[in-house]
């Protein structure tokens, strides 16, 4: 069996609103060598946004930018440690910050229906369009933060399996095998 990118199909893509969320955990400060925090203000914040189908009209405000992180933060959290009461927590506060956006659903006449946002923050209501469609179609939980402490950097799961635990295999992965086997060298009763 080959791994994924080395055999002859072509390895699963990104669907786009991942990678926008995606984009979005790593704006945070994050692995080594430390990523910086790239949501700061206004201007920091709507290339972030681009991808969600912003920047809103009017422009972000500071306030804007503050939910957003806001709401980034408690999406590491639910990504990172779901099934916790941290994970749990991590989603009342999205579901809070949820309930400050309001949509107007339009039903057409082939059967699909268009969703325009009547009241909150855009920005923040842009991202929790993004992450409703994502739950509903199974992704969202195919994102993930990386294993390894030194990096924690999120990314899309695009394995058969589901159940990748590094960003990079050759980078992260291989450092956490090596770490492992050192301990077991130093403690060989250790099990």
């Amino acid at each position: 069996m080959s791994r994924p990118g080395s055999g002859p199909t072509a390895p699963r893509q990104t669907p786009g609103l991942a990678e926008a969320v995606i984009e979005l955990l790593n704006s945070r400060p994050h692995a080594t060598p430390r990523t910086p925090e790239t949501l700061t203000d206004p201007a920091s914040a709507a290339p972030l946004l681009l991808p969600f189908g912003q920047p809103p009209s009017p422009p972000l405000s500071d306030d804007d930018v503050a939910q957003v992180r806001s709401l980034r933060e408690a999406l590491t959290e639910a990504v990172h440690l779901p099934g916790t009461e941290a994970g749990q927590a991590a989603w009342t506060e999205i579901n809070r910050l949820a309930a400050t956006t309001g949509f107007h659903h339009a039903f057409n006449d082939d059967g699909s229906v268009d969703q325009h946002q009547v009241s909150g923050s855009p920005a923040v209501g842009a991202i929790i369009h993004a992450i409703a469609e994502l739950v509903a179609s199974g992704q969202f939980s195919r994102i993930r933060i990386c294993a390894h402490p030194d990096c924690q950097h999120a990314f899309y799961d695009a394995t058969r399996s589901r159940n990748q635990r590094w960003h990079s295999y050759e980078v992260c992965g291989n450092r956490a095998n090596v770490a492992a086997h050192r301990d077991r060298a130093k403690h060989p009763t250790r099990t």
